[in-house]
């Protein structure tokens, strides 16, 4: 048995309907160090925005862009505390998969966890203390099913 998230937008009539464009904006900054100081997600279509707030930033706060790239969506489940609230981790997922495309887009790298044709970089600001990075990440090719936990061990 597995759950299927999907993400519906309200309509202005208060029911939901089916959304399935998951574009993101992404703003990063990283250090002089390249490590990251925070970053801001935002799904940005359907005539609403919906922000990450799930915890990734904070969590991913002080990290290298190969740890970032390291992470498994599973672990962060758990360690954000999203077990039982199965939309934040349809958000986690889309915050996760942004952030990972765009700093392998940054670093121009490929890495087995990233389409890395979905980001679009829209400037870069280098600082002496800090490097800004503002992307547009389009919508993953596939949506996982989310599963909670107590039925991830038996899928």
């Amino acid at each position: 048995m597995s759950l299927t998230v999907f993400l519906n937008e309200p309509k202005t009539d208060g029911s939901m309907m089916p959304c399935s464009d998951s574009t993101s904006g992404l703003n990063i900054t990283l250090d002089a160090h390249e490590r990251l100081v925070k970053f801001e997600f935002a799904k940005i279509t359907c005539s609403s925005e919906i922000t990450g707030n799930t915890g990734l930033s904070k969590f991913c706060a002080g990290r290298t862009i190969q740890e970032i790239l390291g992470l498994d969506f599973y672990m962060l489940v758990s360690a954000l505390g999203l077990n039982a609230q199965e939309e934040r981790q349809f958000i986690l997922y889309l915050e996760l998969d942004a952030l990972k495309a765009g700093l392998a887009q940054y670093l121009g790298v490929d890495h087995p966890s990233v389409d890395h044709e979905r980001c679009r970089i829209t400037s870069i600001e280098y600082a002496p203390d800090f490097i800004e990075i503002a992307e547009v990440i389009l919508p993953p090719k596939e949506l996982p099913k989310i599963l909670p936990c107590s039925l991830k061990d038996r899928a």
